[in-house]
């Protein structure tokens, strides 16, 4: 997938200034690889399948694998509190993935990465009217940078995007955050396990996916080889694999490295994209790509100073 940071990493006991090891490198930028290439397999299967079956099948079976998982990683498999976890299965599952998925339907993949990947800026946002934490300079500046180069991204004189690839991505961006918030504010109350909260809020999300599916689209799949394909590299290879490595790297990795490593999904997406697609953006869009992933970059640089900070006092 595609997926990124499940919630607040902020919260774990890793030092910012712990010593960064190979292994834990190598599973994040494997996992970068993985989700970013990704938007391609996802892109090439929606000719033979419906987006919101897709999304419903790319969360359901992963998360199954997941909480087949638990035992064996010596986990409980209670879930935790149903309060706390379907609201973020609600809206980092269902609505990211499913928002994410529509869009792809119309939009390229690489632009379509990039928009759905602005969801740290509109994080910022909603914690300050959400949560109360103060929008500083740098964050400002990192929104003053992302928003003019949303613009430039859609290039709305050119019509180059459909409106609602547009309208999906940024509203699977929105559905990320707002489960962040969620995430954030009741973490400290229930402080559940990662990899458990994974899989349960992916399991109550992919149900709500299968319902909308039933509900909105019929269901048709041509058994391909490109959708064996496409469902065999997000259940396995994206999907619990991909998960595992990122719980390995949030486990041994400060969460200013981390965070980097997320930053590879929507520049190995672009990068896939062109690669693989033959999506090539022209000079105004590479702009808008280029100011988004600058201002990614300083919201990462700025959270690493934070915490920094906060381990001094």
């Amino acid at each position: 997938m595609t997926e990124p940071t499940p919630g607040p990493v902020e919260d774990r006991d890793i030092p910012e200034s712990a010593p960064v090891t190979v292994m834990p490198l190598l599973a994040l930028l494997l996992l970068g690889i993985l989700w970013g290439y990704n938007w391609v397999v996802m892109k090439a299967v929606l000719t033979d399948v419906s987006p919101a079956w897709f999304a419903a099948l790319r969360t359901v079976v992963p998360a199954l694998l997941l909480i087949a998982i638990l035992p064996l990683a010596g986990k409980r498999l209670r879930p935790p509190p149903l309060f706390y976890v379907l609201p973020i299965g609600v809206f980092q599952t269902a609505a990211f993935v499913g928002f994410m998925m529509w869009a792809l339907e119309t939009g390229p993949a690489g632009e379509t990465s990039v928009i759905v990947f602005m969801m740290p800026l509109w994080l910022t946002l909603m914690a300050h009217f959400a949560l109360h934490e103060r929008i500083t300079g740098i964050q400002l500046l990192a929104i003053g940078l992302a928003l003019p180069g949303l613009v430039l991204l859609i290039a709305p004189w050119e019509q180059a995007l459909a409106v609602g690839a547009v309208g999906f991505g940024l509203a699977s961006g929105f559905g990320w955050a707002l489960g962040a918030i969620w995430q954030k504010r009741y973490y400290h109350r229930y402080r559940p396990d990662l990899l458990s909260l994974t899989a349960w809020q992916m399991l109550y999300g992919g149900l709500l996916l299968a319902g909308v599916a039933l509900w909105a689209e019929p269901f048709a799949i041509n058994a391909t080889p490109n959708f064996f394909w496409g469902l065999f590299y997000n259940v396995l290879l994206a999907g619990a694999i991909g998960w595992l490595l990122w719980v390995y790297s949030l486990h041994h990795l400060p969460t200013w490295v981390a965070g980097f490593g997320s930053l590879l999904v929507p520049g190995i997406g672009v990068l896939s994209a062109w690669l693989v697609l033959g999506e090539t953006p022209g000079p105004v869009k590479q702009l808008g790509i280029g100011l988004i992933l600058s201002a990614l970059l300083m919201i990462t640089l700025y959270q690493r100073r934070q915490r920094r900070h906060r381990e001094r006092s």
